[in-house]
């Protein structure tokens, strides 16, 4: 068990703040005090890939931690009350200034996502998206760059995460 897994994070029931916040060994807390029930759940997030007329594979390059540097498919997490088709949409927007036309589910990867030190568990929905132009594609939010790849040269060791680089494989092997 990492150091970031809630297990090792979590002291204090965020209910009544007792430390008598006990972790079940599978995928909860429970609070002796108060009888607050924490669930460890996966989160919602959404990637997309995008693809220009050869056939190239959008990546962006991540501005900030974790994995700062490290290239990525455009996305992030869904937001409270938001289905995956809008935040995908949304997350393009945001990231690179692109208006979405048309998504298509492609298929899901779990994932360890650890920030400030916490691990958030999610499940990476992926969408292949078209946009409607790349004339005014421009980075913005929290990527530092951006770039389209053909299949044969992307480094997945450059790749930000294990579920990104399943996503990236899984597109190509089934476009194939």
């Amino acid at each position: 068990m990492t150091a970031s897994h809630p297990k090792n994070v979590l002291n204090f029931c965020p209910k009544c703040g007792d430390k008598a916040f006990n972790y079940d060994g599978s995928r909860s807390f429970k609070c002796a005090k108060c009888g607050f029930h924490f669930f460890i759940n996966s989160a919602a997030a959404v990637a997309a890939v995008i693809v220009n007329e050869r056939g190239e594979v959008l990546l962006t390059t991540r501005a900030f931690d974790p994995c700062k540097g490290m290239l990525d498919l455009p996305g992030g997490f869904v937001d409270p009350m938001e289905t995956a088709e809008e935040a995908v949409c949304r997350e393009i927007k945001e990231e690179l200034n692109l208006d979405v036309v048309k998504t298509s589910y492609l298929v899901s990867f779990p994932n360890e996502y650890v920030f400030s030190g916490y691990s958030v568990y999610t499940c990476d929905l992926a969408f292949v998206c078209e946009a409607k132009s790349f004339d005014n594609m421009h980075v913005q939010d929290d990527i530092s760059d951006f770039a389209f790849y053909p299949k044969e040269s992307i480094n997945y060791e450059d790749v930000s995460s294990e579920s990104i680089q399943d996503i990236i494989r899984f597109y190509f092997r089934e476009r194939s």
